[in-house]
C-alpha cells in the first residue's frame, strides 16, 4: 500500500506547475475528486470559489451545498435554463463538429461552469480531471481487471487520449468567456507519477464498486468531508442532469 504522502506531494507540484494564478474557480459536484482538488487548492493559499452548475433540483446541486457546509469555502450555482438548453447543446455540437454523446454533455457542462465563471470575474477554473482515468475511476475498470492488469494499463492509456482531446474541446467552448480551463492531473509529470501507484491501490477486483482507493485515503487524511470521500462515482453529465435531458431533447 503506498503512502498517501507521496500523491499529496505529487498533486501540490502539478497543481503550482499548471496554475500561476492565485485566484482560481473549482468545477465543483462535491465529490471526492473535485473536493479533494478544492482542499488541497485552499491549503495552497489559492482564492477558491467552487462553481456548481445543474438543473433545479440535481444531484450535484445538493450534494455540493451539503459537502460545503463542512468546507465552508465560496460557493455559487448555476442553474441551467431548461428554455436555452436545446439552443446551447445544438451550438456546442456544432461548434466541436463530433456526435461523441460524452464530449458534448461535458462541454455542455463546462460551458455552463464558465458562464459562472465569468460572472464571477474568474479567468481560470481548475478541474479534477485525469483522477478517474488514472486511478480507476470508470465502471469499465472493473471488467479490465478481470483479464489482468496490463488489460487495465491498456484502458487507463485509452482513456487518458480520449480526455485529453476532450478537454481540449472544453477549452474551445470555453473560450467564449474568455475562462481557461486547467487539469493539473493531465499534465505529464503526474500522469508519469501515478503510472507508478500499484493497481491494488486503485482497484481491488471486478466486484470493486468504490475504486481510487489510494485518492480516497488521501481525501480523509486531507481534510475532505467523509460523505464526499466515501461517496460513489457519479459523472457530471449525471449529476447535473445534463444527459437525462440531452436524451430527451434528441
Amino acid at each position: 500500500m503506498q503512502d498517501t504522502d507521496v500523491l499529496l506531494e505529487k498533486i501540490r507540484t502539478a497543481i503550482s506547475q499548471t496554475v500561476p494564478e492565485k485566484r482560481i474557480g473549482i468545477a465543483f459536484s462535491g465529490g471526492v475528486d473535485s473536493t479533494l482538488i478544492a482542499k488541497i487548492c485552499s491549503d495552497m493559499n489559492y482564492d477558491v470559489t467552487l462553481l456548481t452548475m445543474g438543473f433545479l433540483g440535481s444531484h450535484d446541486i445538493e450534494f455540493s451545498k451539503k459537502v460545503n457546509e463542512a468546507l465552508n469555502l465560496p460557493h455559487h450555482i448555476l442553474e441551467i435554463v431548461p428554455q436555452e438548453f436545446d439552443g446551447i447543446s445544438k451550438k456546442i455540437r456544432s461548434q466541436i463538429g463530433t456526435d461523441n454523446l460524452s464530449w458534448n454533455e461535458n462541454c455542455i457542462a463546462f460551458y455552463h461552469v464558465a458562464r459562472l465563471a465569468q460572472k464571477l470575474g474568474l479567468e481560470t477554473v481548475v478541474t479534477a480531471n485525469g483522477i478517474d482515468e488514472l486511478f480507476c475511476g470508470y465502471n469499465g475498470y472493473r471488467d479490465a481487471i478481470r483479464d489482468g492488469e496490463q488489460k487495465v494499463l491498456d484502458l487507463i492509456d485509452t482513456k487518458l487520449e480520449n480526455e485529453t482531446a476532450m478537454m481540449d474541446a472544453v477549452n474551445l467552448v470555453c473560450s467564449e468567456f474568455g475562462v481557461r480551463v486547467v487539469q493539473p492531473l493531465l499534465s505529464k509529470d503526474f500522469i508519469k507519477y501515478a503510472k507508478t501507484v500499484p493497481i491494488s491501490d486503485k482497484i481491488t477486483g471486478p466486484d470493486d464498486l468504490l475504486r481510487k482507493h489510494i485518492v480516497r485515503r488521501l481525501a480523509v487524511s486531507a481534510g475532505v468531508p467523509e460523505v464526499s470521500a466515501g461517496a460513489r462515482k457519479k459523472a457530471m453529465q449525471y449529476g447535473s442532469l445534463i444527459h437525462k435531458t440531452l436524451m430527451k431533447s434528441r
